[in-house]
């Protein structure tokens, strides 16, 4: 984030569009025709219930698995995401729920693990330097870059994943199950961070089962069921709207509620004309 950011969408530009995507394993459909819509500077939020194909839809998306079928644009360009590596050279970036930190290892030392020398060849000082502006551009309730992992709470701990996968200045940011096992301050920390990497022109797609905290940070809410779309929504949408669609008491609803609110406004327009 402390990189040229000339490279980014400006807000609300399709980002990421996929069309079509499934993924089978073997005889087993995991997807099936598969649209997701990403806009610069938009938080996504993707629900369902165990086993509607989230996690094997973000893996696609971070180049684990490759698609059976269907295509993915990337700032309009077509693209085949066929490694980790690709994703995240393309700027997809993905916080997996595990977070992946070394408790061993303090802050600095998370954040730039792997990238100590080439390509940016940075010695300590530098990187220290680097971190504690990028925390601060968080505005990370983080006491030192210093710290140990061991010490930290787990807001900070998804702080310091966040804000390492930021270092290469991605479009996308995927954050998977971001406030699971979070107590109520170190959510609302979390939260926040998400709003700022919102402000900063990211797209952010978060998977979560915490509807409350879908409602506080995302744009649309987008549901998958057994593996295929099953609606688009508006944070506003009523609790019973979106337990239906998530349980299949409303198959296949795409984009109903937001279809719906779309013709109010064609109809306001016409009533103006």
């Amino acid at each position: 984030m402390t990189a040229d950011t000339q490279n980014i969408p400006a807000k609300g530009e399709t980002v990421l569009r996929l069309r079509g995507i499934s993924k089978n394993f073997g005889a087993v459909s995991a997807l099936t025709d598969i649209e997701l819509d990403v806009k610069a500077g938009e938080v996504v939020a993707l629900v369902g219930d165990n086993g509607a194909g989230k996690s094997t839809l973000v893996k696609v998306l971070a180049g684990v698995h490759q698609p059976s079928s269907g295509s993915i644009e990337f700032c309009g360009q077509g693209v085949t995401l066929d490694s980790p590596g690709t994703a995240l050279g393309l700027g997809i970036a993905t916080v997996f729920q595990d977070l992946a930190l070394c408790e061993n290892l303090d802050v600095v030392a998370n954040l730039f693990l792997g990238h100590e020398m080439s390509p940016w060849q940075l010695d300590e000082v530098a990187m220290e330097v680097r971190a504690w502006r990028l925390l601060r551009e968080l505005a990370a309730r983080i006491p030192s870059v210093r710290e140990p992992i061991a010490s930290l709470s787990g807001g900070q701990r998804q702080t310091v994943a966040i804000a390492r996968s930021l270092l290469l200045n991605p479009k996308v940011i995927m954050l998977d199950e971001p406030t699971a096992a979070l107590g109520v301050a170190q959510t609302a920390e979390v939260l926040n961070l998400i709003e700022r990497v919102r402000e900063r022109g990211l797209g952010v797609i978060i998977i979560s089962h915490n509807m409350e905290d879908v409602r506080a940070v995302a744009d649309r809410i987008v549901v998958l069921r057994l593996g295929r779309n099953n609606g688009v929504f508006l944070p506003d949408a009523s609790n019973q709207e979106l337990v239906a669609a998530i349980t299949g008491a409303t198959e296949n609803s795409v984009s109903r509620r937001l279809d719906r609110k779309a013709g109010l406004v064609s109809e306001a327009s016409e009533g103006a004309a």
